[in-house]
């Protein structure tokens, strides 16, 4: 072999080593400018880099996987941080909460255990397990608010028309909710297992309207509790696009249905931020009560007041956490509905963040990563 041959087969082999180490140092792609209209989103107070936050929220209504983003609306220290919006979707928007209704209906309760019309410990007031000898007769209040009382209440079924659920919202019990979740018997001790259950919420929303009128008149019901909410809660908020659906019997839908634009979705979750008070600094449901709200549990950790909580979950497997525990302080609560409905508040980084949408179950635990990248640029204070 001549040294030409010996030259230029040594260079045949060189040449894909030198591809390969060029191709490890080589710069990332770069980002895709945002648009204008991106960037405009974030306003001048957003307490984070303009830029980066602009960034994480159009990540979150275009990065694939995700789902359907339709609105997002960032809180920072009291101020708008940003809002955007989906096509067809504007901050006259309401959209519907599905279980973010929970949270709502758990301050409904602590106001009217404020006012002294309700006991959290007491036998909780449900005339159809105040018969001698009911074992029903051993769930309180406070049972019912951390979805530990026992009852037969399955919320998701195979086939769905087994879910409890959806057999009280659309089938059997879709006349008198709370009374046909209130039939419903025991497979377990008062207080000892967690079972996540909007049947649950539907029969504190039904306590609550006993405890606001001693009438059974559907109107009758239907007006107190919506009155009670309006001049206690929504109002002072400012909250003017809420609208709580009710059932035949005037029971609020207090588990899956109220409506709202995503602003006053983030001014309630202000107000839980600032443990209950309004922006005029009213105290519209006691500081304690926020404050047990958020406090886990016995029977679970991730769990509050019909409020959900950023709690490790020990064994935990990836994903199997509804919110995100190893990414945002464990302080952090949320509000979460059906198919990818977020109020994300986080006390310590003073922030609260809307995310409302469409996302099934494979899409939402990504999306989740990403709301997360939003909070990130947020610093725990």
């Amino acid at each position: 072999m001549t040294l030409n041959q010996r030259s230029h087969n040594r260079a045949h082999l060189i040449a894909p080593v030198l591809l390969i180490l060029s191709g490890c140092t080589a710069a990332p792609p770069a980002e895709t400018p945002l648009s204008e209209a991106a960037l405009a989103v974030v306003t001048d107070d957003a307490g984070a880099p303009k830029d980066q936050l602009a960034r994480q929220i159009d990540d979150l209504f275009t990065m694939e996987g995700l789902g359907e983003t339709r609105a997002v609306v960032v809180m920072a220290n009291g101020k708008l941080a940003a809002e955007r919006y989906g096509p067809g979707y504007d901050k006259d928007t309401r959209f519907i909460s599905w279980s973010m209704a929970k949270t709502v209906t758990g301050v409904l309760i602590g106001m009217l255990i404020a006012d002294g019309k309700l006991s959290l410990d007491a036998p909780a007031p449900v005339p159809l397990w105040q018969r001698p000898g009911d074992p029903r007769a051993e769930i309180t209040l406070r049972h019912l608010l951390q979805m530990r009382s026992g009852l037969r209440h399955t919320e998701a079924g195979d086939p769905p028309y087994e879910s409890s659920e959806v057999r009280m919202l659309f089938l059997d019990g879709r006349d008198d909710m709370a009374r046909w979740a209130s039939e419903q018997p025991l497979e377990a001790e008062p207080g000892q297992m967690f079972e996540y259950s909007s049947n649950t919420s539907v029969i504190l929303a039904d306590i609550a309207a006993r405890a606001l009128t001693a009438s059974d008149d559907p109107d009758a019901r239907r007006q107190a509790v919506a009155d009670y909410l309006q001049v206690r809660l929504f109002g002072p908020l400012g909250m003017a696009s809420m609208v709580p659906e009710f059932d035949a019997s005037g029971t609020m839908i207090g588990g899956s249905l109220m409506h709202a634009s995503a602003r006053d979705w983030a001014k309630f979750g202000e107000f839980l931020r600032l443990k209950g008070r309004a922006p005029s600094g009213e105290q519209l449901v006691p500081q304690r009560w926020v404050e047990a709200m958020v406090t886990p549990s016995p029977a679970s950790a991730r769990y509050g007041f019909q409020t959900w909580l950023n709690r490790p979950i020990p064994g935990a497997q990836p994903g199997e956490h509804p919110l995100f525990p190893d990414r945002a302080p464990k302080s952090l609560f949320s509000l979460i509905g059906h198919m990818g409905q977020y109020v994300l508040v986080s006390p310590e980084q003073r922030v609260t963040l809307v995310r409302l949408g469409h996302s099934d179950s494979a899409q939402r635990p990504p999306m989740l990563q990403q709301a997360a990248d939003v909070l990130d640029l947020y610093p725990v204070r």
